[in-house]
């Protein structure tokens, strides 16, 4: 069919809108919409083996099992279709009924379906709900008559059609739903973009008769990427037999995505529903391709015990073994989830994800995001981050970042990474009309421009030297060292430092009589300023014998903090081994390019500027047992800044001499 004709279908199917107008809000639409395009897609998928279906129904032996059921009713059906239905109606019988029996007659229609559509229509689509509504509204007769004159037949719309349907109608859904759209619905260059990247190394991959290839998302939403992906394999590869999977968490999103592979003839079954993170519905099953949209900052403390449990008993024998990071953002969980999902056969698995910028550098050095970044690098598993212009998506117009890994990495790549940076206005172009957070698109020129950059490793120079850089996976890699310098303290008895000693929580414990003693044993102390910790701590703790009070450690601790203050003239404070002791609030940390030796480093950026400093020997590596902590990090800016000087401050003056005389003269005319 015809694209326009396509565009017609979708057009007619977004007028019966009109007739919703009033009785529904403009982002409940699709709630009713979507699910009568399915019905009547189904209605007429079921319409030639509707006669079989009823005989063998009437067939079946007493007390035979449901699942014995379902294969002998789908059998009946026939063409591999995975749905009956042993209603008595169908939409052109519905037509010939009472118009006041509609309502009791089409939940009759939808209960009949077999359990797997029925639970989409019940459970998550809710649709009877709608249907009441629309009944109390007086209009459901208009809206269903609306439908039954559309012509969903196979014959005249293909399954490939059919998705072009299904996919133009979510979108123009997700485009009136601001608030929603971006948890649902990923703008289509983006998802082309994504699908582009992901093949674009795999043409003699895909190439010939019998290719199979399995394509998975984990927050599937309503099934676009799962759709563009397949569309694009297809287009490659025409012969191509392509199986989709997903799970998604939200009831209406995985509604309709596995309602799309009901019309489009996928199974259903391969879309899952639940939390992808804390019951993984494809158990060890791994795929050719894997992509997704994960949410942003979306905190995961309300399942957090199954994930910390995954990682604690099973460790790299589960999916997030590497780590797992802060309880406020949970994208990396599904990145690592993602990579559990990596076939390990000869041609391996490659995956695409949209994050923000959040785990490219959050977390300092041994952190849960650090420790999973290191281990994507250190196993080799990252390509390729790709900058995305802002203002692409619905909800949210940040920065955010395509990371492409790959398990089986041809010999150029290896151990190699490439940063692309596709943010700059050579790669967008405004849109006419903005929607909600949407401002800008990626035209199909950028698209193209950006995935020749990508396939052609360009690296710092010709054409592209600005937008594409190719590393070391190392280089992203650094060691933190703590930099320690001495404590210097002087200790004197004055009234303001006996007033800090007085508001001390352990001095405060102490009852009133014992205060009044330690206080009177101070001062009797010499009225000088000590400059050595050993030679006040001896005088003091003569002093203190005079109480015969047993003064514990917190107690002398909280003294010597009181009556002491930073001074760099004093002598350096040491332990009992005669070690200098470090002062906290001139502790330091130092992160060493993991390629450059820590010593030197040390020697040629701290010593010569503090002479005292040296390296904490117990800050230590968890993982090589090395001097400082090993930590990773990827940070745009400082690999594709540019500086721009400021504006002469003669132009700048001149500019101002300029807009000043326009004022002058807009005054003239108002007071004129």
């Amino acid at each position: 069919m015809p694209e326009a004709n396509i565009s017609n279908l979708s057009s007619f199917s977004w007028s019966i809108a009109e007739i919703l107008r009033g009785d529904f809000k403009q982002s409940e639409y699709g709630k009713v919409i979507l699910p009568f395009v399915v019905l009547r897609r189904l209605d007429c998928i079921l319409e030639a083996s509707k006669d079989a279906v009823h005989a063998a129904n009437d067939s079946l032996p007493d007390g035979i099992d449901d699942a014995t059921r379902d294969m002998m009713l789908f059998e009946a059906v026939g063409d591999g279709i995975q749905v009956y239905n042993t209603s008595k109606f169908t939409f052109a019988k519905l037509k010939g009924q009472d118009a006041a029996d509609l309502h009791s007659n089409l939940v009759n229609y939808i209960t009949s379906f077999s359990p797997n559509v029925r639970d989409i229509f019940l459970d998550k689509f809710r649709f009877t709900e709608q249907l009441k509504r629309l009944k109390d509204g007086g209009i459901l007769w208009q809206v269903f008559e609306r439908f039954a004159s559309i012509d969903l037949h196979p014959s005249a719309l293909t399954n490939l059609e059919m998705g072009y349907l299904f996919e133009d109608l979510i979108r123009r859904f997700s485009e009136i739903s601001n608030e929603t759209a971006g948890e649902h619905f990923t703008p289509r260059e983006v998802i082309r973009l994504i699908v582009e990247l992901l093949i674009a190394q795999d043409d003699s991959k895909l190439a010939g008769k019998g290719v199979i290839r399995q394509i998975y998302d984990p927050a599937c939403g309503t099934g676009g990427m799962l759709a563009l992906a397949e569309e694009a394999l297809k287009q490659f590869n025409p012969d191509a037999r392509v199986e989709l999977f997903g799970q998604e968490l939200n009831p209406e999103s995985f509604a309709i995505c596995q309602s799309d592979m009901l019309v489009t003839g996928h199974d259903p079954a391969n879309i899952a529903f639940g939390n992808t993170l804390t019951e993984d519905a494809h158990g060890s099953k791994k795929f050719h391709y894997m992509l997704s949209n994960p949410p942003y900052g979306v905190d995961w403390k309300k399942y957090a015990d199954p994930i910390k449990d995954e990682h604690a008993e099973k460790g790299f024998d589960g999916r997030f073994g590497a780590g797992l990071p802060r309880i406020s953002d949970g994208q990396l969980l599904f990145l690592l989830h993602m990579i559990s999902k990596m076939r390990d056969d000869e041609n391996g698995s490659r995956a695409g994800i949209v994050m923000n910028g959040s785990p490219l550098f959050t977390g300092g050095a041994g952190s849960g995001e650090s420790e999973i970044r290191r281990w994507m690098f250190e196993q080799d598993l990252v390509e390729a981050i790709v900058a995305l212009p802002t203002d692409l998506f619905y909800n949210t117009g940040i920065q955010t970042y395509v990371w492409l890994l790959n398990n089986r990495k041809p010999k150029q790549r290896r151990d190699r990474v490439q940063l692309i940076d596709a943010s700059s206005e050579r790669f967008w172009q405004s849109m006419r009309k903005s929607l909600g957070s949407k401002r800008r698109a990626i035209p199909d020129d950028a698209r193209h421009e950006i995935v020749k950059i990508y396939a052609g490793m360009l690296n710092g120079d010709g054409e592209y030297a600005e937008f594409s850089k190719i590393f070391d996976a190392s280089d992203f890699g650094y060691r933190e060292i703590r930099v320690e310098r001495p404590l210097k303290l002087n200790f004197q008895v004055t009234d303001e430092r006996l007033e800090q000693l007085k508001e001390a929580k352990p001095f405060q414990k102490l009852d009133e009589a014992d205060q009044e003693s330690i206080l009177d044993a101070l001062a009797q102390l010499p009225d000088e300023k000590f400059m050595n910790h050993d030679r006040f701590s001896k005088v003091l703790n003569k002093a203190l014998k005079t109480t015969e009070l047993k003064i514990g450690a917190p107690i002398k601790k909280a003294i010597l903090a009181a009556l002491s203050e930073r001074d760099e003239e004093a002598d350096v404070c040491t332990d009992k081994d005669g070690n200098p002791e470090p002062d906290t609030e001139l502790r330091d940390h130092e992160l060493v390019p993991l390629k450059e030796n820590w010593k030197e480093y040390v020697a040629r950026e701290v010593t010569p500027f503090v002479p005292d400093a040296w390296v904490d020997a117990n800050h230590t590596d968890t993982q090589d047992g090395e001097i400082g902590r090993v930590g990773y990090e990827i940070n745009f800016n400082r690999y594709f800044y540019q500086y721009v000087p400021p504006r002469p401050l003669d132009e700048i003056d001149t500019e101002m001499k300029t807009l000043e005389a326009e004022i002058a003269n807009l005054l003239k005319e108002v007071a004129g």
